[in-house]
């Protein structure tokens, strides 16, 4: 196992005092990877998905339970963290930076990530000049850069065309052969033979369909 998150718990407070209420968004949420496994993680909007998904990367704090992470880890979140005024090279450049990775490693995974999801042509375009699904590609790429034993993708396709769709799925295909674990969160899973596993987030709990 590479990630195992058990027993997660959050609620938030809501409305002004005295008429302030608790919102349990998780109550007891556990889910788990392992290696070579894609697990796609869906709910109904307002179901916790992204504040589950913050909570395995250390972003947000959880009331109760525990995070066990074995490796690295790479994150696509739903709205893209970039630079406006950085190009996409710049952007890779930076990233390897806060990643540790030799000049070598970057530029080997960035023409690859480059092949892959069909950008190239952007690499000296800024940021705020791409198009929203190039921009996706971006935000992907730079999850996917320093080769994370766990990918965990926040609607990482939403933006996609058709032919990007069918890469992404490539480049997953490839991890999984490699070892690598993926989880997919989506309000809505369409190809469900995609995945080894579907976990349903539902009154803050998490199940297997």
């Amino acid at each position: 196992m590479v990630l195992a998150a058990s027993g997660i718990s959050k609620t938030y407070r809501q409305g002004i005092w005295p008429f302030r209420r608790r919102n349990h968004v998780l109550d007891g949420a556990s889910v788990s990877l392992h290696r070579g496994e894609v697990v796609g993680l869906v709910g109904e909007n307002g179901s916790g998905k992204s504040t589950l998904m913050q909570i395995l990367v250390g972003a947000l704090s959880a009331d109760a339970g525990a995070v066990d992470l074995r490796g690295s880890l790479g994150y696509c979140p739903q709205r893209p963290v970039v630079f406006e005024r950085l190009t996409c090279d710049e952007h890779f450049e930076l990233f390897g930076v806060a990643y540790g990775m030799t000049r070598e490693e970057r530029v080997a995974a960035q023409v690859r990530l480059y092949e892959e999801l069909d950008f190239t042509r952007y690499a000296d375009e800024r940021a705020d000049r791409l198009s929203g699904g190039t921009l996706a590609k971006l935000n992907l790429a730079l999850a996917l850069l320093p080769d994370p034993s766990v990918l965990l993708l926040d609607e990482p396709y939403a933006g996609f065309d058709w032919d990007t769709y069918l890469r992404f799925w490539d480049l997953v295909g490839r991890r999984r052969a490699s070892g690598r674990a993926v989880l997919v969160i989506s309000h809505f899973i369409a190809d469900e033979d995609r995945f080894d596993r579907i976990i349903e987030l539902r009154d803050g709990k998490a199940t297997q369909k």
